[in-house]
């Protein structure tokens, strides 16, 4: 048998108030591939600002193996930015980002795990990319750097040498598809099984959030529509009914809605009507041409589309995903 290949070098860059997840979770596929591979395929690191412990955003403290600008002769393989809950606003170290923007260009390829992006972002290494990460900040993300394109529905995206992972546990995602494409698919599907993981996750990120739900905007007699609609949404909402209730013209009153909630009313009405129906299927055991009904939707399938659109899987996936687990009654001896 031949020598068994250098192991990667894979750095986790975990910075102060990090996401613990974010870093455990990829490093456990990378060392359960090593298992799995029969031989060390990855040589794994967690690198720090300074030396002494790491303070997670749930109060656990991490070692770092090296440090960040100090410590990294060795060529790094894969380097990777791990998340923080507040990396949005707080702003980067500049000494972290220098090295962020040196190292990066010299790895085989780097990314980020949720929040990370916004450090390779301030470090220019998203310009021109397409990037997604946590959909709770992706809009943030897309505002403070615009020259950066981000897909807020993918679990994980490759652009050439960069990889991005969405929230948290997709983390987990990237790291096997990173396995993948070193030691191939067997291998891979070994680790997901192991784990108990997906080997490719269904869906996107959109059949998680529950950003974007209709919420109620502009002046005061708008907001009170759109409450009301949200409480009926399986009523006439037409521009033209919509209009009446408000005692305008159908022209005025759609342009009036425009321009301060930022939507045309059909939108509004049908992002409405899917979280009602996201609502039901969570909570109730009515078919989907029940559901449809009571949404407003004139079928199942034109429910089925709008609900695709929004949320990124069919009502029956996202029933089977996350409908609340009813008691099962005790058995009578």
């Amino acid at each position: 048998m031949g020598a068994k290949p250098k192991p990667r070098t894979v750095v986790i860059v975990a910075l102060p108030g990090v996401q613990l997840l974010d870093v455990a979770g990829p490093l456990d596929v990378f060392a359960e591939a090593n298992v799995q591979a029969g031989y060390p395929a990855y040589a794994l690191f967690v690198a720090g600002v300074e030396p002494g412990p790491i303070r997670s955003s749930s109060g656990i403290r991490l070692m770092p193996d090296r440090i960040v600008d100090r410590d990294f002769q060795e060529p790094i393989d894969t380097l990777l930015v791990a998340g923080c809950p507040n990396a949005a606003e707080v702003p980067a170290d500049g000494s972290v980002i220098d090295w962020l923007r040196r190292r990066a260009s010299r790895t085989r390829r780097f990314g980020s795990v949720c929040s990370g992006a916004f450090f390779l972002a301030a470090a220019g290494l998203l310009d021109g990319r397409r990037v997604t990460t946590h959909w709770a900040v992706a809009d943030m993300l897309a505002s403070k750097f615009p020259s950066v394109t981000v897909d807020t529905d993918a679990i994980y995206i490759t652009d050439g040498k960069l990889r991005t992972a969405a929230g948290v546990t997709a983390g987990l995602d990237l790291a096997l598809a990173l396995v993948e494409e070193d030691l191939g698919r067997d291998t891979a599907m070994k680790v997901a099984s192991q784990l108990v993981m997906f080997f490719k996750r269904p869906g996107g990120q959109m059949q998680f959030t529950r950003k974007g739900e209709a919420v109620p905007a502009g002046r005061a007699a708008l907001q009170e529509l759109q409450r009301w609609v949200a409480a009926n949404p399986s009523l006439d909402h037409s521009v033209a009914s919509l209009a009446t209730r408000m005692e305008l013209s159908p022209r005025h009153f759609a342009r009036l809605f425009r321009a301060e909630v930022g939507v045309t009313p059909a939108t509004w009405v049908e992002e409405a009507r899917v979280n009602a129906a996201r609502r039901l299927l969570e909570f109730g055991n009515e078919a989907p041409k029940q559901v449809a009904l009571h949404c407003g939707f004139a079928d199942a399938d034109t429910l089925r589309r709008a609900f695709n659109r929004h949320v990124g899987v069919t009502p029956a996936e996202y029933r089977k995903r996350f409908a609340r687990i009813t008691e099962v009654p005790a058995r009578q001896h």
